[in-house]
């Protein structure tokens, strides 16, 4: 790791946070702890992955599947062996998950059609950057507002989480 993560516990000044972030997650993963270097940046990230992932209107199988595919788009396998259980705890089969190490996505991967759609906007937003119209349209098809946001924004935030975990060498 190129960081010192800092100790649970051992920083006073910090008992409110990590409060919060136990509170939230049931433990203060390596992950939180690098963060700790910066309570202010620890604060926003738990408040905003919170969200992504505990209060999203999205169906938490389908958000697993996208954050594992951001996971093995940028290379973060600590990342991706963290929502496995998460996949599964959605109700997505092994075939599925394993699915989403395929690049590209195989076109007979046991996805729902739905799902295919998502992991096409996940690959876009992640090599790509821009999104095409017929794509978006597609997405437009199948989400409602609220459900394109919470897609987009976890696509956008777990980037965000692999990208930290990859420059800091977290769980290499």
């Amino acid at each position: 790791m190129r960081i010192t993560p800092v100790t649970p516990g051992t920083r006073p000044e910090l008992a409110d946070v990590e409060r919060q972030i136990m509170a939230e997650r049931g433990r203060i993963s390596e992950l939180y702890q690098v963060l700790l270097n910066s309570p202010p940046i620890a604060h926003g990230w738990e408040q905003m992955l919170s969200a992504v992932r505990n209060r999203s209107s999205l169906d938490a199988g389908l958000r697993e599947l996208v954050i594992l595919r951001v996971a093995v788009l940028n290379n973060a396998p600590y990342e991706f062996n963290a929502h496995v259980p998460h996949a599964q705890k959605g109700g997505k089969s092994d075939a599925a998950i394993e699915a989403t190490r395929t690049v590209p996505a195989a076109a007979d991967a046991p996805w729902t059609a739905l799902e295919r759609i998502a992991i096409q906007l996940t690959d876009a937003m992640t090599r790509d950057i821009t999104v095409s119209d017929s794509l978006f349209e597609q997405v437009r098809a199948h989400f409602n507002a609220q459900e394109q946001v919470d897609l987009v924004a976890t696509i956008a935030a777990y980037n965000m989480v692999s990208r930290f975990l990859t420059a800091f060498h977290i769980g290499h």
